[in-house]
């Protein structure tokens, strides 16, 4: 996966970005939190309508830059990641998926690559994620990347 195939999100990649979130919240974390923790966080991150409304305001919310889609070569949506700057120069990852079985494949490097790029273009020096479990498999990944934990929830790292 080359960084070349990240791009904006546009609106009819919703249902694809809510299918491969809900699926990757599933498969990481079923075992961790258990199937009413999962549903919860399903619930919460990968309703539809909410995908939808988010693609459409990138940059028109303070703080939100929107959401991001890697494709493979048949344009199918393989991840996405979405971000902001809450505060002036605190970037956020709100959200980063990958499809569970193209893994280690460097989608997520490349969408948080993509991701990053787009926060310090805004200003972002520094950069943070919350994580729905201390020991969930996405710690690797950003530490793999650079990220230190804050708190046993929170990970982050300088620009």
């Amino acid at each position: 996966m080359l960084l070349a195939d990240v791009r904006t999100a546009a609106p009819g990649d919703a249902t694809a970005i809510s299918r491969l979130l809900a699926e990757a919240i599933r498969t990481a974390y079923g075992e961790i939190l258990g199937e009413i923790g999962v549903g919860r966080l399903v619930s919460e991150h990968c309703a539809l309508p909410r995908i939808r409304a988010e693609i459409g305001i990138p940059g028109g919310a303070p703080g939100w830059l929107g959401w991001l889609v890697a494709a493979d070569a048949d344009g199918r949506v393989v991840g996405a990641v979405s971000g902001g700057l809450p505060v002036a120069g605190q970037g956020e990852v709100y959200a980063l998926c990958a499809d569970p079985a193209r893994l280690r494949q460097g989608i997520g490097t490349a969408l948080l690559a993509g991701a990053t790029e787009r926060m310090r273009e805004h200003g972002a020096v520094a950069q943070r994620i919350g994580l729905p479990a201390e020991q969930g498999p996405a710690v690797a990944f950003f530490t793999h990347h650079g990220f230190t934990a804050l708190t046993p929830l929170r990970l982050g790292r300088s620009l």
